[in-house]
């Protein structure tokens, strides 16, 4: 149970797979001026990694090593066509923000990177738990990433998200900043999202080797 577990979570922080492994960067800094893109991105890409996951792995056993990456490429992209013409029929406008990062998500290299080093060498529970652990520590960082880039840049938080929440009406969105107040509006722009990205970045690493640092501090005490 713990080794399942470790499984799902460790894509959360240890091995988030932007802030950790550095994968999935282009999309990141594309998509998350908003937070509301960010889980609209966060959530296909997860869509499609435990899906992909699910389906390497059983069948990891029958492709052929030489031909393994296109076979993980041609079952990716199966995924990622139902979720475009799914957001492109239910979700127009998140449609038109994702722009082209949407169908990208078949290069991805989180999700490839987990197929080639997870889910084609573990079983079916295990690679969908490892799909939804990263997916979720994706969606995560997108959702800080735009959150901190739209109050910053704009003054709101949640702008768009009408268009995810039917129950909500189009234009919602949550004033943090006073209109009074002009915002920072570099931090919508390419260059804002370098500073955000580094300063989270570096957030990670110091959360996660803490804890090593102070083991080896304790250990040599005694």
């Amino acid at each position: 149970m713990n080794n399942k577990l470790k499984v799902l979570t460790n894509g959360f922080l240890a091995e988030n797979p932007v802030l950790r492994l550095v994968l999935g960067t282009c999309p990141t800094l594309a998509v998350t001026s908003m937070a509301s893109n960010g889980i609209g991105m966060g959530l296909a890409a997860t869509f499609v990694l435990v899906c992909s996951n699910i389906v390497i792995s059983l069948l990891r056993k029958v492709i052929p090593s030489q031909v393994r990456i296109p076979c993980y490429i041609t079952v990716i992209a199966g995924f990622v066509s139902v979720v475009q013409m799914l957001v492109k029929a239910y979700l127009p406008d998140l449609d038109k923000a994702l722009g082209v990062y949407l169908p990208l998500i078949v290069v991805n290299c989180i999700i490839l990177g987990r197929a080639e080093m997870f889910a084609s060498k573990n079983g079916i529970l295990d690679s969908a738990l490892d799909g939804l652990g990263m997916g979720i520590g994706f969606t995560f960082t997108l959702v800080i990433m735009g959150s901190i880039r739209e109050i910053l840049g704009a003054g709101t938080w949640m702008a768009g998200l009408g268009t995810l929440v039917p129950a909500l009406p189009a234009d919602f969105s949550v004033q943090v900043i006073p209109a009074s107040i002009d915002p920072f509006t570099i931090m919508t722009s390419a260059p804002g999202g370098f500073f955000v990205f580094g300063v989270l970045m570096a957030g990670a690493t110091w959360l996660t080797t803490r804890p090593k640092k102070a083991a080896a501090v304790e250990g040599g005490n005694a």
